[in-house]
């Protein structure tokens, strides 16, 4: 089972708001070519190879290169008033950067980020949710890992965190989070299956509405930089997954050791409880979501405090 993220549930107090809006859902594997599956290339065709034996994607984000993407439609376009989310596993095998320049995988309006005044580099890049690594190197003011999110008018909210460089030959799960009606990207990375970082520092110059439309692996070209700025970065994208609404509606505790709350026939969620928040204990088998309202249950609570979580993942 593929994990994506946690959500806690502190004495069934902790809830997120329930969802309405129909189900969204893109999980991709690569198992099989996903050129099959609807997956397009933008720009260099030569970044993105299928590794048929790996079941990945072995990518190459070469600033030299123009604006290129790895793709696909969402199928609508999302909002301020959507909530979604994005997950997928990153595995770099070297990154290296002149100066401070990112790779990045995550949502824009396909539109804009293929038009010909695109520009990462030079601060023109409107709607943009999306992870970014900026990786040290000579010269370099990395390291740095962020969550990005760029309105129409191309303000900026960003959460980062400039203390951990991402370790090549290791596995990385990176969670992105929007909630319906905020200005604001959350997220988490986890590697070995503990968290690595949650974006703990925060910068918002006023972002807005945005409007969504693509999911994509995105090779970013410094090729119109001013600023001398390079990056050249080798690795695999596995487990690229898009969901909207989230996969997880509102938690209630309806006795004991059991919680309620709204599921999506695309994942499957485990009852966990912890004493410290530093152990979690699966307390229920994985359990199909069944595209309504879903109980899991503690057979045997302790009699004194506990805390919960429902942890979902990929079938």
């Amino acid at each position: 089972m593929k994990k994506m993220f946690a959500t806690l549930a502190i004495a069934g107090s902790f809830t997120f708001a329930a969802e309405t809006c129909s189900a969204n859902t893109i999980i991709e594997k690569f198992s099989t070519d996903p050129a099959l599956d609807g997956w397009q290339v933008f720009g260099d065709t030569n970044l993105f190879q299928w590794d048929s034996a790996n079941q990945n994607l072995a990518v190459t984000w070469d600033s030299s290169q123009t604006n290129s993407y790895f793709y696909k439609s969402l199928g609508r376009t999302f909002t301020k008033a959507d909530s979604f989310c994005v997950a997928f596993d990153l595995n770099l095998a070297d990154a290296s950067a002149v100066g401070y320049f990112q790779l990045a995988v995550g949502l824009c309006n396909f539109a804009e980020a293929a038009s010909t005044n695109f520009s990462r580099a030079n601060f023109n890049s409107p709607d943009l949710f999306e992870f970014d690594y900026y990786p040290d190197g000579p010269d370099s003011f990395g390291p740095s890992i962020d969550a990005t999110l760029i309105d129409s008018a191309n303000n900026v909210y960003f959460a980062f965190d400039d203390t951990k460089p991402m370790l090549t030959n290791t596995t990385y799960r990176v969670v992105l989070i929007h909630r319906a009606g905020e200005s604001a990207i959350s997220g988490e990375v986890f590697t070995n299956g503990r968290p690595f970082t949650k974006f703990p520092v925060a910068e918002n110059y006023g972002a807005g509405d945005f409007n969504l439309d693509t999911l994509a692996i995105c090779n970013y070209t410094t090729l119109d930089d001013t600023y001398g700025d390079l990056l050249l970065a080798h690795g695999t994208v596995d487990n690229l997954t898009f969901a909207s609404p989230l996969p997880i509606g509102a938690i209630q505790a309806t006795a004991p050791g059991t919680v309620q709350f709204k599921s999506d026939i695309n994942w499957l969620y485990t009852l966990q409880r912890t004493a410290d928040f530093q152990t979690w204990t699966n307390v229920s088998p994985a359990t199909s979501g069944n595209g309504t309202n879903l109980f899991l249950q503690d057979p045997n609570p302790p009699s004194d405090k506990s805390f919960y979580r429902v942890e979902t993942g990929l079938p």
